[in-house]
């Protein structure tokens, strides 16, 4: 057994150089420990050597530096280690981290997770408290209690955000000072040095409870944003309690002086007349039946039967050869399929493509596309773009492509992924759990299955959960081989 000393619970550039001396020499994972600051080795731990003089630089993927960043920061006291097992596995298996099923990669995911809310949390619920200092001048100090050691990762966004002040952060095992040039850090501190009061706290206090809105309240889902574990630390803490209190009399007294506002019922019936409304003249040409899968693709580029078509990049077709025996059909494509214009080759792609591997399914010979061909989603930020259910209107606007792709292909079967999918086929609603792994009569030459989509699989919470759920999804997979048997790989 080898250990490695490292400086601080977050010591990154620590972990990294020893990580490559004991790559270099060859150390398993479950041979290597580190210890930090102090803390003693095993008992049997010996010293890491230096490295060989004609050791090579590891090869990693560009995502795992900033990932194995996040992990050392976990409280997890394996983490290092555990972070060490994630380049060592990389030197073999270069593709690791793109295996989203990988109980390791699971588990790296999660944790650095957990790392990025509680370094949010800490930008979010940090209150500096202005002090006089007789040689700092005026100093403002806050105090902290992180889950994870994040003070590192943390301390450069006070530092661009409050460029122009002299401040510390304290917590009980990090504490970080800005000079106003340079981040210096230092021991841990205890409670009692925490700052008192000072003139601004009553100045925030009313402009916190003058933007407070009654009628949003939900007290769960605040305490589930704002644990009570920082309201210790927080002035504005004291005006919830009667705040909460006094939020029904406030709620009626917006209700008695807001505007009239339409009925629900009128809402209901406008957008009823807007979904009854014949197809806009732009898009009056796309109902001529194309003769082929070409010509359909083509045409479905200038769809504009529903409002989708606006914010999307593009329409995202389906995909496979014109005689497939089997068509997969989805909800609608994700992120990376709007960019791209290609169904099924995000996150949730790659599940489908492991299950159709291991069932022994060529998809290069299977017909894939979605019920929707437009993507659907919510902005967040500048860059994100988050997945929003199509409702039943925008499905039906895109049911005619979804029957012309079945008629010019003529399938033995029909996979629906997920309920959207299934419903799109039927014409009405259906459950997963009811109909799910079930051969259905379409008509004379077609059969349906119904499973889940993939993406179901990674929103799972625990590993435990996945993986039950991948094996019942490659079985449905081994159903399809099963019914279909020219799907099958070539020996």
């Amino acid at each position: 057994m080898f250990t490695a000393p490292l400086s601080f619970p977050a010591d990154f550039d620590g972990w990294r150089i020893a990580s490559r001396t004991a790559l270099s020499l060859g150390v398993p994972p479950e041979e290597m420990s580190f210890t930090v600051g102090e803390e003693a080795p095993g008992l049997f731990a010996e010293p890491l050597p230096p490295p060989p003089a004609s050791a090579s630089q590891p090869t990693v993927p560009k995502a795992f530096p900033e990932l194995a960043g996040k992990l050392v920061c976990h409280a997890d006291a394996d983490r290092f280690v555990f972070a060490y097992r994630l380049l060592w596995r990389l030197q073999t298996e270069k593709q690791l981290l793109e295996i989203a099923s990988d109980p390791d990669i699971i588990r790296a995911q999660e944790m650095e997770k957990a790392v990025r809310r509680d370094s949010h949390k800490m930008k979010a619920f940090v209150r500096f408290r202005e002090i006089e200092d007789p040689e700092l001048g005026r100093h403002y100090v806050a105090w902290f209690e992180p889950f994870h050691h994040i003070v590192e990762l943390t301390a450069p966004f006070f530092a661009r955000r409050f460029a122009g002040m002299v401040w510390t952060i304290l917590t009980p095992e990090r504490s970080v000072h800005w000079d106003g040039s340079d981040l210096s850090y230092l021991p841990g501190a205890t409670k009692d040095m925490r700052p008192k009061d000072d003139d601004m706290e009553a100045l925030w206090l009313t402009y916190y409870a003058s933007i407070f809105n009654p009628a949003r309240l939900k007290v769960k889902a605040m305490q589930a944003e704002m644990p009570k574990k920082y309201w210790a630390n927080m002035p504005e803490t004291a005006l919830i309690r009667p705040l909460i209190e006094g939020a029904e009399a406030a709620s009626r007294r917006m209700i008695e002086n807001a505007p009239s506002l339409p009925g629900l019922r009128h809402e209901r019936q406008a957008e009823r007349d807007r979904l009854a409304k014949p197809v806009p003249a732009a898009a009056s040409a796309e109902r001529t039946r194309p003769a082929d899968l070409d010509a359909a693709r083509e045409q479905a580029r200038h769809c504009k039967a529903c409002h989708l078509w606006e914010p999307a990049t593009q329409t995202v077709f389906g995909r496979g050869p014109a005689d497939a025996p089997v068509m997969f059909i989805g909800e609608q494509p994700g992120d990376q399929e709007d960019l791209a214009g290609e169904p099924f080759i995000g996150p949730a792609g790659k599940v489908f493509d492991q299950a159709l591997a291991a069932a022994g399914i060529d998809r290069t010979r299977a017909y894939v596309t979605n019920a929707v061909k437009h993507f659907k989603f919510v902005p967040r930020g500048k860059k994100r773009r988050i997945h929003a259910k199509p409702n039943a209107g925008e499905v039906q606007a895109c049911r005619w492509w979804l029957d012309t792709e079945r008629e010019l292909i003529r399938p033995k079967l029909v996979v629906a992924l997920g309920a959207t999918a299934a419903a799109a086929v039927l014409g009405r609603t259906v459950t997963i759990r009811d109909t799910r792994s079930k051969l259905i009569d379409l008509d004379a030459a077609t059969k349906l299955l119904v499973t889940v989509h993939p993406s179901y699989i990674l929103r799972l919470p625990d590993a435990a959960a996945q993986a039950r759920e991948s094996a019942a999804f490659t079985a449905d997979m081994a159903l399809v081989r099963a019914t279909v048997p020219e799907l099958a790989l070539a020996a």
